[in-house]
């Protein structure tokens, strides 16, 4: 029997994205692999059931999970789908492995293989398989978009004839991938942008895309290319450095942070009450808790005249191109253990033991079990 690999429909709300499409589809199958999805589970990506020549498509969950040996998702899956996976079956996505105690413990309670892709190691090898890049690369787009749409200035310089309109000021705090991109679209809209990261090396990075770096005089790099916490001595100068630069912006744009915890609080109430009046504040990381100490996640707020925007699961508003980098993610990571439609891991492999979440019906991952304790 050949290799069989199903997605369903995304049910969380607001989720958009879906983790195959026609053409990494047409991978699976050229590899040997039989495929089968849910009946329009690729619709709200704009993919439409037709779209996929090598798909068998079924009418509900259980059809579709029904004896699949790989089920390949988006977000993490709901007890309903967990109660429809085959006992055994592998999964694989991006399945917030510090979120559930009680998730892990249902998904080890059928044994099943699990693969957060959260986890993937930083090599690399692994560059072509990272999804929390590519979906970051989505997210930093979107907040671009975000600012400009919502700010009260135009972004880019211009020349009218009742006179010049200077452009808008912009601080991205955080460059990583996310970051890097917002600073980008940023710069094609025109705004004058400064940014900020505690990692030393993101410096040569944000003056290549044409924006000033804030020089707090804080480095802070870390394991896995993440930054380490800051110490109070090194908080309280990043924050009287960025307290000055937010004060002269437009525009915040806040990307800063960290897997498994919480984001970190860099944008203080003091800071917010420096800021210009009717300014405003893009909280990237509005989902974990939020960079910005007044952000509501899913909120637009105003507070002390400052409007603070805390957008939710940005990568899923343009869900044709993130489903097309998720899938390819997914393909890149599964496709070198996939012979003649037969799978066959390497499990002492570097990506696949440091991807490994749940395995023979315990939790396996020694950062997930140090955190959330055994499963």
């Amino acid at each position: 029997m050949p290799l069989t690999l199903a997605a369903a429909r995304e049910r969380a709300d607001g989720e958009n994205r879906t983790a195959l499409v026609p053409e990494t589809a047409k991978k699976f199958a050229a590899l040997g692999a039989r495929l089968r999805m849910e009946q329009s589970a690729g619709v709200s990506s704009h993919f439409l059931d037709s779209d996929y020549s090598e798909v068998d498509f079924a009418p509900g969950l259980p059809e579709t999970y029904a004896g699949t040996e790989i089920v390949l998702r988006v977000t993490p899956p709901t007890a309903e789908e967990i109660a429809a996976l085959p006992d055994g079956a592998i999964l694989i996505g991006l399945l917030k492995p510090y979120d559930s105690r009680e998730r892990l413990a249902a998904l080890n309670a059928k044994k099943i293989t699990a693969f957060a892709l959260e986890l993937l190691p930083r090599i690399s090898r692994a560059q072509s398989m990272d999804a929390l890049s590519s979906q970051g690369s989505c997210t930093g787009y979107q907040c671009g978009l975000i600012a400009a749409a919502r700010c009260t200035k135009f972004f880019p310089m211009l020349t009218t004839a009742a006179g010049t309109v200077r452009p808008a000021r912009v601080l991205v705090i955080g460059a990583g991938v996310a970051g890097l991109q917002a600073i980008a679209t940023c710069k094609r809209l025109g705004a004058m942008v400064e940014a900020y990261d505690v990692r030393a090396a993101a410096k040569e990075q944000i003056e290549s895309l044409g924006a000033k770096f804030v020089d707090t005089g804080v480095s802070a790099e870390g394991a896995g290319g993440y930054a380490r916490e800051l110490s109070t001595e090194e908080k309280t100068a990043q924050a009287e450095k960025l307290t000055k630069a937010g004060a002269a912006a437009d525009v915040v744009i806040a990307t800063a942070s960290s897997p498994g915890k919480k984001a970190p609080t860099i944008i203080t109430k003091e800071m917010v009450g420096r800021m210009k009046y009717g300014a405003l504040i893009v909280d990237m990381a509005a989902e974990t808790g939020g960079n910005c100490e007044l952000t509501q996640p899913g909120e637009h707020v105003v507070a002390n005249d400052v409007n603070i925007h805390g957008p939710l699961n940005l990568p899923s508003r343009m869900p044709t191109h993130a489903s097309e980098l998720y899938a390819k993610n997914i393909y890149n990571f599964l496709s070198p253990w996939i012979k003649d439609g037969v799978l066959q891991f390497d499990w002492d492999d570097e990506i696949v033991a440091g991807t490994l979440l749940c395995k023979d019906g315990a939790t396996v991952h020694a950062t997930v079990k140090n955190v959330l304790g055994e499963a």
